[in-house]
Protein backbone atom coordinates (compact mmCIF):
# COMPACT_ATOMS: atom_id res chain seq x y z
CA UNK A 1 0.00 0.00 0.00
CA UNK A 2 1.39 3.45 -0.88
CA UNK A 3 1.85 6.26 1.50
CA UNK A 4 -1.00 8.28 0.16
CA UNK A 5 -3.48 5.33 -0.12
CA UNK A 6 -2.11 5.08 3.92
CA UNK A 7 -3.40 7.92 4.50
CA UNK A 8 -7.17 7.21 3.84
CA UNK A 9 -7.37 3.47 4.42
CA UNK A 10 -5.18 2.27 6.80
CA UNK A 11 -5.71 -0.33 9.63
CA UNK A 12 -9.07 1.04 10.43
CA UNK A 13 -10.87 -0.64 7.26
CA UNK A 14 -14.16 -1.31 6.62
CA UNK A 15 -14.02 -4.96 8.53
CA UNK A 16 -14.48 -2.10 11.57
CA UNK A 17 -17.90 -1.27 10.14
CA UNK A 18 -19.14 -5.08 11.36
CA UNK A 19 -21.62 -3.85 13.71
CA UNK A 20 -23.17 -0.81 12.84
CA UNK A 21 -25.19 0.88 14.27
CA UNK A 22 -26.72 3.93 13.33
CA UNK A 23 -28.58 6.36 16.18
CA UNK A 24 -30.55 9.43 14.61
CA UNK A 25 -32.56 12.35 15.94
CA UNK A 26 -35.54 13.21 14.76
CA UNK A 27 -36.02 16.10 12.69
CA UNK A 28 -39.21 18.46 11.59
CA UNK A 29 -39.62 18.98 7.89
CA UNK A 30 -37.24 21.75 7.26
CA UNK A 31 -39.04 23.76 4.25
CA UNK A 32 -38.64 27.44 3.08
CA UNK A 33 -41.93 29.50 2.63
CA UNK A 34 -42.91 31.35 -0.55
CA UNK A 35 -45.61 33.52 -1.18
CA UNK A 36 -47.42 33.37 -4.14
CA UNK A 37 -49.38 36.05 -6.41
CA UNK A 38 -52.46 34.97 -4.63
CA UNK A 39 -51.00 35.65 -1.04
CA UNK A 40 -50.94 31.89 0.15
CA UNK A 41 -47.68 30.33 1.13
CA UNK A 42 -46.04 27.05 -0.71
CA UNK A 43 -43.09 25.15 1.13
CA UNK A 44 -40.22 24.30 -0.84
CA UNK A 45 -38.31 21.18 0.31
CA UNK A 46 -34.74 21.64 1.71
CA UNK A 47 -32.18 20.88 0.06
CA UNK A 48 -28.57 21.15 -0.51
CA UNK A 49 -27.62 23.42 -3.12
CA UNK A 50 -23.93 22.96 -3.40
CA UNK A 51 -22.03 20.24 -3.14
CA UNK A 52 -18.55 18.83 -3.63
CA UNK A 53 -16.04 15.54 -5.10
CA UNK A 54 -13.51 13.95 -2.79
CA UNK A 55 -11.23 13.41 -5.41
CA UNK A 56 -9.71 10.14 -3.82
CA UNK A 57 -13.65 8.78 -5.22
CA UNK A 58 -11.92 8.88 -8.53
CA UNK A 59 -8.11 7.55 -8.00
CA UNK A 60 -8.28 4.46 -10.16
CA UNK A 61 -8.87 7.57 -13.23
CA UNK A 62 -8.31 10.68 -12.42
CA UNK A 63 -4.23 10.28 -13.36
CA UNK A 64 -4.91 9.13 -16.98
CA UNK A 65 -6.42 12.94 -17.56
CA UNK A 66 -7.13 14.93 -14.81
CA UNK A 67 -8.53 17.82 -16.60
CA UNK A 68 -11.06 15.67 -18.19
CA UNK A 69 -12.12 13.81 -15.46
CA UNK A 70 -12.68 17.75 -13.76
CA UNK A 71 -14.68 17.95 -17.01
CA UNK A 72 -16.86 15.23 -16.36
CA UNK A 73 -17.35 15.85 -12.63
CA UNK A 74 -18.30 19.48 -13.67
CA UNK A 75 -20.85 18.40 -16.58
CA UNK A 76 -22.19 16.09 -13.12
CA UNK A 77 -23.02 18.78 -11.27
CA UNK A 78 -20.61 18.83 -8.56
CA UNK A 79 -19.61 22.61 -7.79
CA UNK A 80 -17.04 21.96 -5.19
CA UNK A 81 -13.91 19.93 -5.32
CA UNK A 82 -11.46 18.21 -2.32
CA UNK A 83 -8.05 17.03 -3.58
CA UNK A 84 -5.89 14.62 -1.85
CA UNK A 85 -2.07 14.23 -2.67
CA UNK A 86 -1.84 11.93 -5.02
CA UNK A 87 1.02 11.16 -7.54
CA UNK A 88 0.59 14.24 -9.52
CA UNK A 89 0.68 16.38 -6.30
CA UNK A 90 -2.58 18.82 -4.89
CA UNK A 91 -3.06 20.24 -8.01
CA UNK A 92 -2.58 16.97 -10.24
CA UNK A 93 0.68 18.83 -12.81
CA UNK A 94 -0.91 21.79 -12.72
CA UNK A 95 0.76 25.17 -10.65
CA UNK A 96 -1.62 26.43 -7.98
CA UNK A 97 -2.71 29.32 -10.03
CA UNK A 98 -3.31 27.48 -13.07
CA UNK A 99 -5.31 24.96 -11.23
CA UNK A 100 -7.76 28.07 -9.75
CA UNK A 101 -8.24 28.94 -13.29
CA UNK A 102 -9.07 26.11 -14.92
CA UNK A 103 -11.35 25.02 -12.29
CA UNK A 104 -13.23 28.72 -12.63
CA UNK A 105 -13.53 27.60 -16.16
CA UNK A 106 -15.32 24.51 -15.33
CA UNK A 107 -17.49 26.55 -12.21
CA UNK A 108 -15.97 24.51 -10.09
CA UNK A 109 -14.17 25.46 -6.44
CA UNK A 110 -11.40 23.56 -5.04
CA UNK A 111 -11.98 24.38 -1.54
CA UNK A 112 -10.04 21.69 0.36
CA UNK A 113 -7.44 18.95 0.31
CA UNK A 114 -5.89 15.93 2.21
CA UNK A 115 -2.80 15.58 2.35
CA UNK A 116 0.32 15.37 5.20
CA UNK A 117 0.75 18.07 6.85
CA UNK A 118 3.61 16.91 9.08
CA UNK A 119 6.29 17.70 6.75
CA UNK A 120 6.57 21.00 4.82
CA UNK A 121 3.26 22.65 5.74
CA UNK A 122 4.81 26.03 5.25
CA UNK A 123 5.16 25.11 1.56
CA UNK A 124 1.78 23.13 1.57
CA UNK A 125 -0.10 25.93 3.15
CA UNK A 126 1.06 28.67 0.61
CA UNK A 127 0.94 26.99 -2.54
CA UNK A 128 -3.00 26.19 -0.96
CA UNK A 129 -3.55 29.71 -0.31
CA UNK A 130 -2.16 30.37 -3.76
CA UNK A 131 -4.76 28.02 -5.54
CA UNK A 132 -7.61 29.60 -4.04
CA UNK A 133 -8.45 26.65 -1.59
CA UNK A 134 -9.64 27.42 2.17
CA UNK A 135 -9.29 24.00 3.78
CA UNK A 136 -5.57 21.78 4.41
CA UNK A 137 -6.54 18.74 5.98
CA UNK A 138 -4.91 16.17 7.98
CA UNK A 139 -6.85 12.68 6.53
CA UNK A 140 -5.22 10.69 9.38
CA UNK A 141 -2.97 10.38 12.52
CA UNK A 142 -3.44 6.79 13.52
CA UNK A 143 -4.66 5.43 16.86
CA UNK A 144 -2.98 6.65 19.90
CA UNK A 145 -1.85 4.75 22.68
CA UNK A 146 -3.22 7.10 25.85
CA UNK A 147 -5.01 10.17 26.03
CA UNK A 148 -2.34 12.31 27.07
CA UNK A 149 -1.01 11.68 23.13
CA UNK A 150 -4.21 12.46 22.38
CA UNK A 151 -3.44 16.07 23.95
CA UNK A 152 -0.08 15.90 22.31
CA UNK A 153 -1.71 15.59 19.10
CA UNK A 154 -4.12 18.66 19.93
CA UNK A 155 -1.10 20.57 20.98
CA UNK A 156 0.54 19.97 17.61
CA UNK A 157 -2.60 20.78 15.71
CA UNK A 158 -2.74 24.34 17.38
CA UNK A 159 0.90 25.05 15.85
CA UNK A 160 -0.30 23.53 12.24
CA UNK A 161 -3.31 25.96 12.68
CA UNK A 162 -0.71 28.49 13.17
CA UNK A 163 0.90 27.63 10.13
CA UNK A 164 -1.81 28.00 8.17
CA UNK A 165 -3.55 30.60 9.63
CA UNK A 166 -0.36 32.65 8.46
CA UNK A 167 -0.83 31.52 5.19
CA UNK A 168 -4.33 32.26 4.71
CA UNK A 169 -6.03 28.97 4.91
CA UNK A 170 -7.24 26.68 7.94
CA UNK A 171 -6.16 23.78 9.25
CA UNK A 172 -8.29 20.55 10.01
CA UNK A 173 -8.64 17.20 10.45
CA UNK A 174 -10.38 14.42 8.99
CA UNK A 175 -11.28 11.82 11.42
CA UNK A 176 -11.90 8.10 10.68
CA UNK A 177 -13.67 5.38 13.45
CA UNK A 178 -10.40 5.20 15.79
CA UNK A 179 -11.27 8.68 17.59
CA UNK A 180 -14.65 7.91 18.06
CA UNK A 181 -13.44 4.31 19.94
CA UNK A 182 -14.19 5.22 24.29
CA UNK A 183 -10.35 5.57 25.43
CA UNK A 184 -9.95 5.66 29.26
CA UNK A 185 -13.42 6.71 30.07
CA UNK A 186 -13.35 9.09 27.23
CA UNK A 187 -13.91 10.08 23.47
CA UNK A 188 -10.48 10.70 21.95
CA UNK A 189 -12.26 13.00 18.96
CA UNK A 190 -13.35 14.99 22.05
CA UNK A 191 -10.03 15.45 23.67
CA UNK A 192 -9.31 16.81 20.35
CA UNK A 193 -12.33 19.22 20.27
CA UNK A 194 -11.97 20.65 23.44
CA UNK A 195 -8.08 20.90 23.50
CA UNK A 196 -7.89 23.01 19.92
CA UNK A 197 -8.15 26.43 19.56
CA UNK A 198 -11.25 27.14 17.06
CA UNK A 199 -9.72 29.72 16.12
CA UNK A 200 -6.85 27.89 14.53
CA UNK A 201 -8.37 24.12 13.93
CA UNK A 202 -11.36 22.90 12.44
CA UNK A 203 -12.25 19.55 11.66
CA UNK A 204 -14.29 17.38 8.82
CA UNK A 205 -16.67 14.91 9.89
CA UNK A 206 -16.62 11.97 7.85
CA UNK A 207 -20.30 10.46 8.54
CA UNK A 208 -19.43 7.16 7.45
CA UNK A 209 -16.68 6.71 10.16
CA UNK A 210 -18.44 8.38 13.52
CA UNK A 211 -21.60 5.65 12.59
CA UNK A 212 -18.80 3.24 12.15
CA UNK A 213 -17.42 3.88 16.13
CA UNK A 214 -21.36 3.84 16.84
CA UNK A 215 -22.38 7.47 17.51
CA UNK A 216 -25.19 9.54 17.55
CA UNK A 217 -24.42 11.69 14.55
CA UNK A 218 -27.17 14.33 15.75
CA UNK A 219 -26.29 14.70 18.70
CA UNK A 220 -22.62 14.54 18.54
CA UNK A 221 -23.46 17.55 15.68
CA UNK A 222 -25.62 19.38 18.04
CA UNK A 223 -22.81 19.95 20.53
CA UNK A 224 -19.97 20.08 18.50
CA UNK A 225 -21.35 21.43 15.24
CA UNK A 226 -19.62 24.81 15.02
CA UNK A 227 -16.12 23.09 14.90
CA UNK A 228 -16.93 21.21 12.07
CA UNK A 229 -17.08 22.59 8.47
CA UNK A 230 -16.98 20.18 5.96
CA UNK A 231 -18.27 16.76 6.17
CA UNK A 232 -17.77 13.47 4.06
CA UNK A 233 -21.08 12.19 2.38
CA UNK A 234 -20.47 8.23 1.21
CA UNK A 235 -23.48 5.24 1.83
CA UNK A 236 -22.31 1.91 2.65
CA UNK A 237 -24.07 -1.96 2.97
CA UNK A 238 -23.26 -4.83 5.37
CA UNK A 239 -23.75 -7.91 3.29
CA UNK A 240 -21.88 -9.84 2.32
CA UNK A 241 -19.49 -7.69 4.04
CA UNK A 242 -19.56 -4.33 5.15
CA UNK A 243 -18.30 -1.58 1.89
CA UNK A 244 -18.75 1.49 0.19
CA UNK A 245 -22.07 2.26 -2.34
CA UNK A 246 -23.77 4.09 -4.02
CA UNK A 247 -25.32 6.80 -1.84
CA UNK A 248 -29.17 6.09 -1.57
CA UNK A 249 -28.69 2.20 -2.13
CA UNK A 250 -26.57 1.89 1.90
CA UNK A 251 -28.14 2.13 5.35
CA UNK A 252 -27.43 5.91 6.45
CA UNK A 253 -30.18 8.08 6.50
CA UNK A 254 -29.08 11.38 5.02
CA UNK A 255 -32.03 13.12 4.84
CA UNK A 256 -32.18 13.28 8.67
CA UNK A 257 -28.09 13.70 8.88
CA UNK A 258 -27.63 16.24 6.38
CA UNK A 259 -30.72 18.58 7.67
CA UNK A 260 -29.14 18.36 11.24
CA UNK A 261 -25.79 18.89 9.86
CA UNK A 262 -26.83 21.94 8.07
CA UNK A 263 -29.21 23.56 10.78
CA UNK A 264 -25.66 23.13 13.00
CA UNK A 265 -23.61 25.15 10.80
CA UNK A 266 -22.03 22.62 8.36
CA UNK A 267 -20.85 24.62 5.44
CA UNK A 268 -19.68 22.17 2.65
CA UNK A 269 -21.05 18.95 1.92
CA UNK A 270 -18.24 16.47 -0.08
CA UNK A 271 -19.31 13.38 -1.17
CA UNK A 272 -17.12 10.24 -0.98
CA UNK A 273 -16.79 6.54 -2.55
CA UNK A 274 -14.48 4.16 -1.97
CA UNK A 275 -16.37 0.99 -3.78
CA UNK A 276 -18.03 1.02 -6.88
CA UNK A 277 -21.35 -1.56 -7.88
CA UNK A 278 -20.89 -0.63 -11.80
CA UNK A 279 -17.56 1.56 -12.57
CA UNK A 280 -16.23 5.05 -11.04
CA UNK A 281 -17.92 7.80 -12.98
CA UNK A 282 -21.88 5.48 -13.07
CA UNK A 283 -21.24 5.87 -9.35
CA UNK A 284 -20.18 9.54 -9.46
CA UNK A 285 -23.31 10.08 -11.88
CA UNK A 286 -25.78 8.70 -9.16
CA UNK A 287 -24.28 10.16 -6.58
CA UNK A 288 -24.48 13.38 -8.32
CA UNK A 289 -27.90 12.74 -8.62
CA UNK A 290 -28.85 11.61 -5.28
CA UNK A 291 -27.34 14.77 -3.64
CA UNK A 292 -29.55 16.98 -6.56
CA UNK A 293 -32.53 15.47 -5.40
CA UNK A 294 -32.07 14.56 -1.50
CA UNK A 295 -35.40 16.34 0.65
CA UNK A 296 -33.83 17.31 3.76
CA UNK A 297 -36.45 16.22 7.06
Amino acid sequence: MDNNRRLFLKAAGFAALGTLAFPLASCSNSEKSEETGNGTTTAEPAKIKEFGLQLYSARDIIGADPKALLKQVADMGYTKIESYQGDQGVFWGMSPTECKAYMGELGLTMVSTHADTTKDLEKLAAEAAEGGLTYVLQPWIGPQDSLDDWKKRAEEFNKRGEICKKAGVKFGYHNHDYSFKEQDGQIPQHVLLDNTDPALVMYELDMCWIAAAERDIPEHLTKYGARYELCHVKDLVREPKPHSTDLGKGIIDYARILKVASENGMKHFIVEQEDYPESVLKSLAHDAEYMKNLVLV
